[in-house]
């Protein structure tokens, strides 16, 4: 598997390996159908997660192939999760919504709890991670995310668009070029996203006029 290490190409004075680009498009693609609604979304990511941690492992970065197994228990768990709403739904579609304000602070004090852990775990094993407090930014703010588009949340494009601000800069200041062209265009593709979900939600919340069809 050291190929995936290997060099694939130059592109503006970046070096762009294998593995950054395979795992970081397969990755936009499992973007790209959680936009449709796809539960093939959850099968892409967790594919997107198991070449980048066999990248790592291979590259012997403990610390960035554990991050990827995490991410391929949440989209497992999200697969499920998306499995199990689509057959209690009526028209076998997925439902999505907004959280509640009590599931928002959750988030966020996860999310900032799970930063803080982290990034102070980083930094006491600094083979961990090669800029501990950034990645663990990027890395919990992309598990809630996870978790929240399992849960149909529509808040899950704007955790999304949060790791986004800090992807991109990280990225291209630690040469990783190609990920960092990718998060752009999943900035893009974001704002899209959360356009569609929040446009179905509020149809979703639509009351049925009596006697009309539901």
């Amino acid at each position: 598997m050291n190929w995936l290490n290997s060099e694939a190409f130059v592109l503006f004075d970046q070096h762009i390996k294998w593995s950054d680009m395979i795992g970081n498009v397969i990755g936009l693609l499992g973007l790209a159908l959680g936009w449709r609604r796809s539960i093939w979304s959850w099968p892409v990511q967790f594919l997107s997660g198991l070449i980048l941690f066999a990248a790592f492992a291979t590259a012997h970065l403990s610390g960035s192939a554990g991050k990827q197994i995490v991410v391929m228990v949440v989209a497992a768990w999200g697969y499920w999760q998306w499995n199990r709403g689509r057959r209690q739904s009526q028209d076998g579609t997925i439902a999505v919504r907004f959280a509640s304000w009590r599931e928002r602070a959750v988030l966020l004090g996860a999310a900032a709890l799970g930063t803080l852990a982290v990034g102070g775990l980083f930094t006491a094993v600094p083979s961990l991670s090669w800029d501990p407090w950034p990645d663990a930014y990027i890395f919990v703010g992309t598990v809630v995310a996870m978790y929240a588009q399992a849960r149909g949340m529509v808040e899950f494009w704007f955790a999304w668009l949060l790791v986004d601000l800090v992807g991109v800069p990280l990225n291209f200041a630690n040469g990783f070029a190609f990920s960092g062209f990718v998060y752009v265009v999943y900035g893009a593709l974001v704002l899209w996203g959360m356009r569609d979900w929040w446009l179905r939600s509020r149809r979703g919340q639509r009351p049925v006029m009596e006697g009309a069809p539901a």
